[in-house]
This record gives C-alpha cells, structure tokens and sequence, in this order.
C-alpha cells in the first residue's frame, strides 16, 4: 500500500469504527450484527497489515500477531457457522480458536527480545510483574471465576467460562511485560497501539464475562463491553499499519521508559487492597474477614509506600547528577522535553581553568569547585529554570519562557557577576571560578540535541576569545573546533621548529616622540597559514597549556635583547593562566639573572581579568617584591577594576585603545581618558596611552595630562634590528 493510500486508510478506518459504535448505540437491535462484522472486518485487516508489518520490522513480532488475528478471524467465522447450523463441534472449536488466538497474541508481546538485566535486576522485574498479574488476578477471580464456580459444576462449560478470563490474564500479564519493560516509549508508536489496544481489549472482555455471569446479559447487548472491545481491536489494528521499520528495542532505559509504566506495581497494589476491602463490606463478612483484610490492607499500604519511596529514589539516581545533585544529561533532556511546546533560553556554560585546579590541587579540590559552582549556579536562576551537569566541568541551565537573547544574556551576565563575587577558597588559597558561556533560544518542538548543538557552538566562539563572557549563537557563526584543534597541535611543535618570533613596539614620551621603553609582542609564522594573528593562536595556547612555554620564550627573548637598549625598559604581557603557575616567580626571576637584566627595567603586563583572585594578587606581590613593575594592560575594558585597583600591586595603567579612538576634542569624547588619568594621579600610578594613531590623539592626550604612549603613529611593532635602523625616525612631533 502506497503512502498516499495511508494517508486516508487509518482516519478513515478509524471514521468507520466510531461510526459503528455510535449507530449500536442508537439501535440496540443492530448492536449484534454491527458490533460482529466490526470485529470480523477490523481482523481482516489487521491480519493483512500484520503480515506487511512483519517484512518491514520485527518478523517474529508481527507474525505471530498476523497468527492470533488469523485465529480471531476464524472464531468469528465458525461461531457464526455455529449459530446458523446449531453444531456443538463447530462451537467448541470456535472457542478453542479464539483461546489460541489470545496465545498468539500475548506470545508475541512477552517474547520481543529486551535488554539484559542483571540476575537481581531479573528478580525485580519478575516481582513487579507478578505483582501486576496479581491485582488482575483478584478481580478477574471476583467477577468472572468465581461466579462459575459457584453456579455449575465442573464440566465442559468452565472451558467456556473459566477458560476466557485465564485467556485474559495471560494478556494482561502481555501487557503489564511489555509496559514494565519500556516497550511503549512512543504514545504513537506501533508497540503502544499494539499494548493499548490489548489492554483495552482485555478490560472489555473481563467487563463481558463479569456482566454475563452475574446478570446473564450476553455481550452483545452491552454497550459498554462491546465499545471496549472494538476500540481494544481497532488499535491492535492500527499498530502494524504504523509500522515503518524496526522498532527500537525495549529495554529499562528512562529515557525510553513511560514515567508513569514504573506506578503499575502499586496500582495493582492499591486495587486489590480496594477490592478486598469492598468485598467483605458487600458480601457481610466483615467480621470473621475484618481484622484480616484490615492487616492485609495495612500491609499493602507500607509496602506501596515503600516501594513509591524506592521507585523515586530510582528515579533521582536516573536523572540527578550524584556530584552536585543537580539533572543530569538524562534530566536535562527530559526537561527539554516537556518544555518543547514553549520557547525557553539554553545556557551552556563551561568552568575556564578547570583542569589547572584539578591538576595543582587534586580531584578532590576540582569536586569542591564543581560543587560551589553548582551551588552559585542555582542560586542565580529563578525556582522554575531546570540546572544540569553534563559531565566534567560542562553545565546548563534551562530558562522555560525566556523567549530573546537579551533575556538570556541578563542571567548570563548575573552567574559571571555571582562567580566574581564568591570565589572559591582551597585550603589557603582563594581560587576564582570563571566561566564561558554559550546561550540559544529554543522554538516549539526543537530536540535537545539541536540546542545543545547550536549552544556549544556559540560556547566555544566564546571561550576561543579567552574571556570570561558569554556570547548568544548566531546562524552566521562557524564551527572552527576541527580546525582549532588542527591549529594547536601545531602550535605545540612552533617553538622546536623556531616558528614564533619576537616583535618590538617603541612606548615614547609625549609630546616629542622619544623612544623610553619597547613592548614585547609574539608573533607566528605558520609554514602554511603564513602569520597567524595573536588574537587566534594566543587563545589556543592558553587552552592548551602551551602558553607557559611560549611565555618565558617571549620574556628570554626580550631581555637578551634589552641589553642592547641599556636606557630603554621592557614590557611583557603575562597571561591569566601564567599567573596560575607555582613555578613563575621563580622562571622570571631565572630568566633575569640569565640575561643579566636589572628587575626595575622590567615590566609585566597582565589584564584585569586575570588579577581578580588572591592567589594572582600573592603571585604579582611577590614579583613585585624583586624590583619587577606590574601594568595593568587594556584599562577599563575589564571588571571589578575600582574594587581590586586600591589594593593590587599596579606601577603603571595602560589606556585602552578603544578609549583612545574617541578623542575628538570634545568633554564627551575625553571624558573616559580624562577620568583613568585622574585617577592614576590620585593612586600615583603612570600611564600609557595603548593605540595612537594620529598626531591629534597624541596631543590631545597630552594636553590631558598623558605623558607616555604607543601606536602606530610612532611605529608597528617591528624586528629588533628593524627598530635599531629607525630609532632615530621614531622623534615624532604631534601638533600641539
């Protein structure tokens, strides 16, 4: 059958079923022959869908349900052959038929292969299903068994009447298996049509034998039980005709597993406790039962209670994060799921520096990282915002109904806030945790995985740019991960292969131009990319770890050539994961006695990111100590500087760039610059002006109080030897 053909077969179908039903209820006279050829009908089909089903997914499966709905076609056929001619061997083999046909049906649910339990595993499930199968038993025997025991004797009729609701129990033992097991993880599936219609099936047949034992009104004068039994076979019809291949195995997965499948041992728990207590008060036994059912009664009651204990237990262990006790990838993905129909923000947020901790500290100090981390992360986001661990040091939290990146953005910027705020103390150490972190927003119906997907995108655009930031995902951004990678593994053989090389920058006085000091820069001549820029490689080795190395090469290198510039100093940039380092007072002091360089001619540069914690304030205090000068680098670009700058170890503060590009003569355009000067005044801190690039900046800044200075308008950073050749050029004038 074509897909155009389904298209209509199944509403259609179902159009007809419901039809019928509702002309049987209107016409009591025509219930026999409609609620018949329905059945007959709804058998045909499912027969033949069964049988197509079996080629396209799991063979045995469908085959034996093609078997139990052949069974069920042929027990309508004899009975009514039966009806007509009066023969009791056609009545006995159209019930055995229709026993058979129940068999078949079960048979092949209760032998779909599962997943492999563990031998306690194995004992669990087997309680809970007998556990299942015993609640039914109890009102099976009430309503149906029990009355033809006491109304005939035994004979060849308790095969009719006994013979069907064992028939259905073996169902229902189908059913309770196949839901216990996780088979039914789709509402649409093939497997929880099949499931669904057979417990429906099972219940209108117990609802038949029930009625027709106790009032002896026949089945097809029911509407109830024939209702039942039409829809139970119309979705066992339905179910093959869905099928579109295998079907995914069953197995105790939760993520595949109905949450509310692992309720039906206590169910069947609380029904048959219901059913005992009803009957003794019906049937006028309640004293010699009382006492009995009441213990029996109390005792299911512990146990359910117990086990509701046990089964959410099992369930936080399922999705809770055992670490930090937050959700776990499974959590997470269930939450992503019951909040598809809304749009909801996504942070990904991943911990920068996290191994350096672990590996100085022990696995035991990263734990308490994590933990602390997790801590501030959930105070920082509403009560109905969903945070999970992924693993390691990735974390994410889910915002239902943050419907824009701005909003996102906002709880962003607040977790940043409240990690800079409450840093971390390892025994006498303060160590801050910092975070890159990427955002999305989510659309109805999205998968986990496409957010994540588009989250760590934007994640890892961020932490390439080395800042404790965040940064929302844009369609336009490209994944560069392989490329990345590619980059810095050959950037862990640059040194061996002497690709790295020193650049020099001229600092002057201003106004005249006069070179007082050079700032040491590193770039990289790739063999194939040619030079690859700072900004893209010093990132990566950061990540790496090949920043230390690269670091004390730039800082040997530029003392072996200050000695050559006896009245100049030298400035060198040093990374926040440098200041990490046990060993780097000791290196640079090294490297100084190496080269002979006096410690007051050099000076280090550091970001205010990476001044923020204790331990970085202990590491440039003791380099201080020795004579060595420390800058604050890119001033006022960063965070927190008011709140650390009274009480670091600062000599010098360098006036971003970007400040600079907005002089233009006006209080507006100075304001910042204006600002940053009187304050160094007030500290007795020097500065340097970072990017001049006109003789209108220059005088400008000096006419603001600004007597130093570098950019391109006195030189690029060049050679060594470039620099010797053009010192003389570098007396710049600007107007005044």
């Amino acid at each position: 059958m074509g897909r155009e053909a389904r298209s209509w077969v199944i509403p259609a179908l179902v159009a007809a079923v419901l039809a019928g039903q509702g002309i049987a209820l209107l016409e009591p006279g025509q219930r026999p022959n409609i609620m018949g050829l329905t059945i007959l009908v709804l058998d045909v089909i499912g027969f033949g869908a069964a049988l197509r089903a079996a080629r396209r997914g799991d063979t045995a499966l469908w085959r034996m349900i093609a078997i139990g709905r052949l069974c069920s076609l042929l027990t309508s056929l004899v009975l009514a052959a039966a009806g007509i001619t009066g023969n009791d061997v056609m009545w006995w083999v159209g019930l055995s038929l229709r026993l058979v046909s129940f068999v078949f049906v079960a048979a092949a649910v209760l032998f779909t292969p599962g997943r492999r339990l563990s031998a306690r595993g194995r004992l669990a499930y087997l309680s809970e299903t007998i556990t299942v199968v015993a609640g039914g038993f109890m009102v099976v025997w009430y309503f149906a068994i029990d009355p033809v025991i006491q109304q005939s004797s035994p004979g060849l009729v308790w095969i009719r009447e006994v013979g069907y609701p064992l028939g259905d129990l073996l169902m229902l033992l189908a059913v309770a298996v196949s839901l216990l097991r996780g088979a039914a993880s789709r509402a649409a599936g093939p497997m929880a049509l099949l499931i669904a219609g057979m417990g429906i099936y099972l219940a209108g047949d117990v609802f038949w034998s029930g009625v027709q034992m106790r009032e002896q009104q026949m089945l097809v004068t029911s509407p109830v039980a024939g209702a039942l039994l039409a829809v139970g076979s119309l979705l066992m019809t339905l179910a093959p005709m869905r099928v579109r291949g295998p079907e995914p195995r069953p197995g105790r997965d939760a993520r595949s597993e109905l949450r509310w499948s692992t309720h039906l041992p206590v169910t069947a728990m609380v029904i048959s406790g219901t059913l005992i207590a009803a009957v003794t008060v019906a049937e006028h036994d309640l004293l010699p039962w009382g006492g009995l059912v009441l213990g029996l009664i109390t005792m299911n009651a512990a146990i359910t209670t117990r086990q509701v204990i046990s089964l959410r237990e099992s369930r936080d262990q399922i999705v809770t994060d055992p670490l930090t006790a937050l959700a776990n990838r499974t959590g997470l993905f269930e939450a992503i799921t019951r909040e598809s129909r809304q749009s909801a923000g996504l942070l990904l947020i991943d911990l920068d520096g996290f191994k350096p901790i672990n590996d100085a500290y022990g696995h035991a100090a990263g734990d308490t990282v994590l933990v602390e981390f997790a801590h501030l992360l959930r105070s920082s986001v509403r009560t109905e915002d969903v945070v999970a661990r992924l693993g390691g040091d990735e974390f994410v939290a889910l915002l239902p109904g943050v419907d824009d990146a701005e909003r996102a953005g906002g709880v962003a910027q607040r977790i940043l806030t409240t990690l800079l705020a409450r840093p971390v103390q390892l025994g006498d150490d303060t160590v801050p945790i910092r975070a890159s972190i990427g955002l999305t927003i989510s659309t109805p119906g999205e998968t986990a995985k496409d957010l994540l997907r588009r989250a760590d995108l934007a994640m890892y655009q961020i932490k390439r740019a080395g800042t404790h930031g965040w940064i929302a995902y844009d369609p336009s951004m490209a994944d560069r991960r392989a490329e990345d990678a590619a980059l810095s593994d050959d950037l862990s053989k640059a040194l061996a292969r002497n690709e790295l090389q020193v650049l020099f920058q001229p600092i002057v006085e201003l106004p005249e131009g006069l070179p007082k000091a050079t700032e040491a820069l590193v770039r990289w001549n790739h063999p194939v990319h040619g030079t690859v820029s700072p900004v893209r490689f010093i990132p990566l080795a950061e990540r790496s770890g090949a920043i230390h190395d690269i670091g004390l090469f730039v800082l040997e290198r530029a003392c072996e050539q200050l000695r050559e510039w006896p009245s100049l100093y030298m400035s060198v940039n040093l990374s926040p994961r440098q200041l990490q380092r046990p060993t780097l007072v000791l290196d640079v002091l090294a490297v100084l006695q190496r080269t002979g360089i006096e410690a007051t001619r050099l000076v280090l540069e550091v970001t205010e990111s990476a001044i923020v914690d204790q331990s970085a304030i202990d590491v440039l205090t003791a380099l201080r100590s020795h004579g060595i000068r420390i800058a604050v680098d890119d001033f006022g670009t960063g965070y927190s500087s008011l709140q650390y700058l009274t009480r670091l170890p600062v000599d010098v503060l360098k006036i971003d760039r970007s400040f600079v590009a907005r002089l233009d003569g006006t209080p507006e355009g100075s304001a910042i610059v204006e600002a940053v000067l009187r304050l160094s005044e007030v500290l007795h801190l020097a500065t340097v002006a970072e990017g001049i690039e006109t003789a209108e900046q220059a005088a400008e800044l000096y006419q603001l109080g600004c007597t130093s200075g570098q950019g391109y308008l006195y030189s690029r950073p060049r050679t060594a030897q470039e620099l010797n050749v053009n010192m003389p050029a570098l007396n710049v004038m600007p107007d005044r």
